[in-house]
């Protein structure tokens, strides 16, 4: 299966009107568009940049790690990556502590996967693989090159998250 690009004119020159993400029907798969209000794009959001954080809080450089994370972040391809890049204010991730943010983000990354599956499969395996990655990228900014045991808990713990919806 492949996705295709649909151009809102039949011009043949670059247009700016592109619809990303819609998959041909000769494919036998109907299209679907990701519809979220306004709070479920908001939670995804949190969600996402929570993983980031409760990474680099567990990071021994936490600046890199949130730049490298937040990096892949704003990387994402497909509609979550149009969720993700979309310039709001609604990331709200409040809390002293570690365990207390880890207390809103863990349970929003799991509303997050079971919201987006509910809309797409694939765009809740892509959030999936997304923030995987992007705490991969903030992992591999220890200073020796190799995440710890602290970082490695705290992606465990991300993933099994990510896994639980």
């Amino acid at each position: 299966m492949s996705a295709q690009l649909v151009a809102t004119s039949s011009s043949p020159q670059p247009v700016s009107g592109w619809r990303l993400g819609r998959l041909s029907g000769r494919f036998g798969r109907r299209d679907t568009w990701l519809t979220l209000t306004d709070q479920d794009k908001a939670t995804v959001r949190s969600a996402a940049y929570g993983a980031v954080s409760l990474l680099a809080a567990a990071s021994d450089r936490p600046h890199k790690a949130a730049t490298a994370g937040t990096i892949a972040l704003t990387s994402a391809t497909g509609r979550v990556g149009h969720v993700l890049n979309a310039k709001s204010k609604d990331i709200h991730l409040t809390g002293k502590t570690v365990a207390e943010l880890a207390d809103k983000v863990l349970p929003a990354l799991a509303a997050a996967v079971a919201l987006l599956d509910q809309h797409d499969r694939a765009e809740a395996d892509n959030f999936r693989t997304t923030v995987l990655i992007a705490l991969e990228a903030a992992a591999a900014t220890s200073r020796n090159g190799q995440p710890g045991p602290v970082v490695n808990e705290m992606t465990r713990k991300v993933a099994a998250a990510l896994h639980a919806a």
